[in-house]
């Protein structure tokens, strides 16, 4: 019931045609999302339900007083909006999404939560807020390229010292963000194939260490030591999140440097790319660390995976799907 619920809602923020219709489709998200968070027998649960419900009601205060106090609800174009008025729009969506500044919430809420809704939070949850986001890049273009900026830098530096693996999802997250965020600028096209492609790497990710039940970085290396299979699809899909070639993640990276380029998006693409590398390294140091260290004994209980040939295949598109895209452009 209340993940039907939660899809209804966000068709109704999505396909809405005036801002107060959008915010009660994201009210709507958070009352049916909230008993789902707090359905699992989690003791960090609780305490996670709470963080995220003081977060986001404070988002939709601030988005419903910025939609009343310019008195623009009716249409849902945002030109008619002023700078300053766009900006508090803008902030209170990114602080729904936990994009750098406003991510303080994002990693500890996760870090709470089972990799069920850990999965909801780090996808779906962020198709409403984004594409609302979207109506607002012409008009908020500096104010949303220093908040690409501010996510490349702190989603670099805070994952880095990180050992719990859905922190690790989280900043992994912000920094896709400010990708994300780059690629509206360009083409919803763009956004839409980047967010697709996150979804899907994010989703063979998470199907691996819900059904080995990993949650923190020392269990990874256990693990490896007898599940050779599963360390190949560990790294393959860790290195495509990553945006490495010739993965999956380096494609929708690929086509939006390319479409920022062709619109002058110079100064932003270059700090974009060197900023990434800060991320790169945590993920280069979660592979090689596991890859390095050995272990004879195990305490894992490795359990089967329940749709084990429907997870082939998505790693198999996964791992694929950069040749036929390629070949795709190529022809274009």
């Amino acid at each position: 019931m209340f993940i039907n619920t939660v899809i209804i809602s966000t068709l109704i923020s999505i396909s809405s045609m005036s801002w107060f219709t959008a915010w009660i489709g994201l009210e709507i998200n958070l009352l049916s999302l909230m008993p789902l968070m707090k359905s699992f027998k989690n003791k960090y649960s609780s305490e996670a339900t709470i963080k995220y419900f003081i977060v986001q009601a404070m988002a939709s205060a601030i988005l419903l007083f910025s939609i009343l106090i310019f008195n623009n609800s009716k249409i849902l174009d945002i030109y008619p909006f002023s700078t300053p008025s766009s900006i508090i729009l803008c902030s209170a969506l990114l602080l729904k999404l936990g994009a750098s500044p406003f991510h303080f919430w994002f990693p500890e809420v996760l870090s709470g939560l089972n990799w069920e809704m850990v999965i909801i939070l780090l996808t779906w949850q962020k198709i409403a807020p984004m594409i609302l986001l979207s109506y607002m890049t012409n008009l908020s273009s500096k104010f949303l390229s220093i908040i690409i900026i501010l996510s490349s830098i702190f989603s670099g530096l805070q994952g880095l010292n990180q050992i719990c693996m859905r922190k690790i999802l989280a900043y992994s997250s912000i920094n896709h963000m400010g990708w994300m965020i780059s690629a509206i600028f360009s083409s919803m096209s763009i956004w839409t194939y980047y967010f697709l492609s996150y979804c899907i790497i994010n989703l063979n990710f998470i199907i691996m260490m819900n059904s080995n039940k990993i949650f923190y970085f020392n269990q990874l290396g256990k693990l490896f030591s007898f599940n050779k299979k599963f360390k190949f699809m560990f790294m393959t899909n860790l290195l495509s999140l990553s945006g490495l070639p010739p993965f999956l993640g380096f494609y929708p990276k690929w086509i939006t440097v390319n479409f920022m380029i062709k619109n002058n998006h110079y100064t932003m693409i270059i700090m974009l790319i060197i900023l990434t590398l800060l991320s790169l390294y945590y993920y280069l140091r979660i592979t090689m660390t596991s890859f390095i260290f050995n272990y004879t004994e195990s305490l894992i209980y490795m359990k089967p995976y329940k749709f084990y040939y429907t997870y082939m295949f998505i790693n198999f598109i996964a791992l694929t799907s950069l040749i036929f895209c390629t070949m795709l452009l190529n022809n274009t």
